[in-house]
């Protein structure tokens, strides 16, 4: 009824003609905070013609952590220059796109350096969009916003200095929540907040939640070459004209960021869905995708300087990403109908966090002392 009332050459069809598939109710979209469903609506046409559109339904409480607003203007702008799939209705609790068909990546694909490179380019491609308005990088003004929605605010971390603000019916839960020092988490916000600051970070606009169900890949997409054209064309080959379209989706949580939280954010999500982060990328892996990154026709010639920088950057910016999506745990323990630990995913992002620390402060402030920037 829905697709009947949003598209006029449908309305007179009866229900034989529809089809409705779910196409994602995994853990990035069901489980862990996006709250949404995402289906694919098969049409048959009176002349027989088939189309597919995507049927995107919001869940409940998620204008808690994503500026619906803000992702709806970005859209917009993203289609027009290739990204994502189009934007066709809008309805109270959702939206209705094209239908991309290809197959979502998994984290282990991700770091196969074939498809790495292709990411990097992509990426690059993704920041230099413009989306008109504020170009002001949004990453610590979410994290402090979803302090104060969930009622974290430094008011209540001088008064109180642990957690407060979220009941739960486990004790053990409940034991393990008030055990948090919000007075410390301010304070580690505050300290690496200073610390990227003196980084000076290219602001671009980011896709801030590049984990492998937001890539798409489609194998079969172009012709390849014959083969004995390939010890001609080897680089073309590789680098411009194989087959495989990869699509950057889900825009939810874009906006103007810092281009090293982005690729860091990314580089998190090698760790999957057991979050094993000793599959965080390597410095040669890290190298790899960087020079693609920086020089997409030309990866052989980005400089050491340069690799060295972005190194830095982005490895700083991971311990953002931590804290980000620690305290993004936080919220949707509050307001999320979902059956998901997420008190136990903010002891895990923020406990690698720790983790982290002392090693990214060191190489970040020993490079700002060598380089002068500090």
């Amino acid at each position: 009824e829905l697709i009947k009332d949003l598209f006029k050459k449908w309305s007179s069809l009866d229900e034989t003609h529809f089809l409705i598939e779910t196409v994602s109710g995994g853990i990035t979209n069901l489980c862990s905070g996006n709250g949404i469903a995402v289906l694919k609506a098969s049409i048959r046409e009176e002349k027989g013609n088939d189309a597919s559109l995507t049927v995107r339904l919001y869940g409940p409480n998620t204008d808690f952590v994503i500026d619906r607003k803000r992702e709806l203007k970005a859209i917009r702008y993203l289609s027009s220059a290739g990204f994502g799939a189009k934007l066709l209705g809008l309805f109270a609790n959702g939206m209705v796109q094209s239908f991309i068909d290809a197959r979502t990546l998994s984290p282990p694909d991700m770091s196969k350096p074939k498809l790495a490179a292709k990411i990097a380019r992509e990426l690059r491609k993704f920041h230099q969009v413009e989306i008109p308005g504020s170009k002001e990088p949004q990453l610590w003004n979410d994290i402090f916003k979803f302090l104060d929605k969930g009622y974290f605010s430094i008011t209540m971390i001088n008064s109180f200095g642990t957690a407060g603000a979220i009941k739960f019916d486990d004790i053990e839960k409940q034991t393990r929540y008030e055990s948090i020092s919000f007075e410390e988490i301010h304070n580690e916000i505050t300290q690496l907040k200073d610390l990227t600051d003196l980084l000076d970070a290219p602001v671009v606009f980011c896709h801030n939640d590049l984990l492998s169900g937001n890539l798409m890949l489609n194998d079969d997409e172009g012709q390849f070459l014959p083969l004995f054209f390939m010890k001609f064309f080897v680089y073309l080959y590789c680098n411009f004209l194989l087959s495989d379209k990869l699509y950057l989706i889900d825009f939810e949580y874009g906006s103007y960021n810092y281009r090293g939280y982005d690729i860091a954010n990314h580089f998190n999500e090698y760790a999957g869905f057991e979050c094993d982060y000793n599959l965080y990328p390597d410095n040669v892996s890290q190298y790899h995708f960087f020079r693609n990154y920086l020089q997409p026709e030309m990866p052989e010639k980005v400089t050491d300087r340069d690799l060295e920088a972005l190194y830095v950057e982005t490895n700083t910016f991971m311990l953002a990403s931590h804290i980000y999506w620690a305290i993004w745990a936080l919220i949707q323990a509050k307001v999320s109908p979902i059956e998901f630990d997420y008190l136990g995913y903010f002891f895990l992002r923020y406990n690698e966090y720790k983790t982290q620390k002392e090693q990214c402060f060191s190489v970040a402030q020993r490079y700002l002392s060598v380089s002068g920037l500090g």
